[in-house]
């Protein structure tokens, strides 16, 4: 049975990292979707780019045993944002992508928050500052 979890949870590791790192070749390099989405929220370029740097750090911190909690937990407010960016400021369907972008942060956000609850339990020591 810990096989099977363990499998289970790489799978969605890597769901979740693959996503947030094939959109960083579209916010780092500045294509015309990112450049769009992230002016019509009027943040370009400075929240294109944090919000890549952001996504980078997250992917790296899931793929680490001992930091994924940490890397899901950003992942999680940073796909929140996404969502309600979408919800209230650019529509599901962003550029007729007939809400391709909208779905993948579903999907990222949902996996974020299975880490999160498998990882629930380290959660304590995650808030312990070390002064």
């Amino acid at each position: 049975m810990k096989k099977r979890v363990s499998i289970f949870t790489w799978i969605v590791k890597l769901v979740a990292v693959l996503i947030l790192l094939q959109t960083l070749f579209f916010k780092f390099s500045g294509a015309e979707e990112s450049v769009y989405i992230f002016s019509k929220l009027g943040v370009e370029p400075y929240g294109r780019i944090g919000s890549g740097v952001i996504e980078l750090i997250a992917s790296i911190l899931i793929l680490i045993p001992r930091t994924t909690l940490l890397g899901a937990l950003i992942g999680f407010g940073t796909m929140s944002g996404a969502l309600l960016s979408h919800l209230f400021v650019l529509g599901i369907s962003v550029k007729n992508d007939g809400g391709e972008l909208f779905a993948l942060a579903v999907i990222t956000l949902i996996c974020c928050v299975v880490l999160i609850i498998q990882n629930k339990e380290k959660l304590p020591d995650l808030l312990k500052l070390k002064l």
